[in-house]
């Protein structure tokens, strides 16, 4: 995953002009393994599925966003901080890796209408909290918006100590450094996102009892699942532009 002229935990091409401006803490990261075919499913036409070791990646992703906010402005009040959990995986499109947002649970409304109608993001929303004690990372959302309470979730995630030297797979699923959506007419749209390197943690699952992975299309996780844990980072989101 790495070369000597390349460090891949390092974004390639900073946002320049960012729209938007946010923070991302106390994160969790839970990722199941899947069969390629199985993801593709769920996809668009244009996209591939991106593996690692010939497997693809679902994951959920609880963390507190913070801060939002356009460039040179301060941050919005109550609406510009929530906690969010989405359900992803990973991508490639003409070479270019991102990630696809199956969904993401939000407690507030209108955050959740205006990204759907601007970034064409499948956000929801409902009952979402994310909540750090100490080390612990305790997780529930309960959708209310669209398709009622079919998608649920109660995570237990407990942080470790950082990691000084990643594995391969945790820079794959972490050194993401974009966002694939559709537009108008099925049109795919890449959005650039522009952030430091993600302070990992290890991390341990102490439960996972959710529904949001089968509301996504996906069959129930069977593999064992990869944990990781950060404190946060920092974000800059570039304009989305034609794929």
């Amino acid at each position: 995953m790495t070369t000597d002229t390349v460090d891949p935990t390092v974004c390639p091409a900073p946002v320049r002009r960012p729209v938007m401006t946010q923070e991302w803490r106390d994160l969790a990261s839970v990722h199941f393994p899947y069969p390629p075919d199985v993801v593709a499913r769920v996809l668009p036409p244009g996209l591939e599925v991106d593996t690692f070791a010939d497997r693809a990646w679902v994951g959920i992703l609880p963390f507190s966003m913070r801060r939002i906010a356009a460039p040179g402005l301060p941050p919005v009040p109550w609406l510009g901080s929530f906690a969010e959990v989405n359900v992803r995986t990973y991508v490639v499109r003409d070479g270019v890796p991102g990630v696809w947002f199956c969904s993401l649970d939000v407690d507030r409304l209108l955050p959740a209408v205006v990204a759907r109608l601007t970034y064409r993001i499948p956000y929801c929303w409902g009952r979402t909290t994310h909540v750090r004690t100490g080390d612990r990372l305790e997780t529930r959302v309960d959708r209310r918006w669209p398709g009622g309470d079919a998608a649920r979730a109660r995570l237990e995630v407990r942080m470790g100590a950082p990691l000084s030297e990643p594995s391969d797979l945790d820079v794959f699923l972490s050194a993401r450094w974009g966002l694939f959506s559709t537009a108008p007419r099925g049109r795919l749209r890449y959005a650039p996102v522009d952030h430091p390197s993600w302070p990992l943690r290890a991390a341990t699952l102490e439960r996972c009892d959710e529904t949001l992975i089968r509301a996504a299309g996906f069959p129930d996780p069977t593999g064992e699942p990869h944990v990781l844990a950060s404190d946060g980072v920092p974000v800059r989101i570039g304009l989305p532009r034609r794929a």
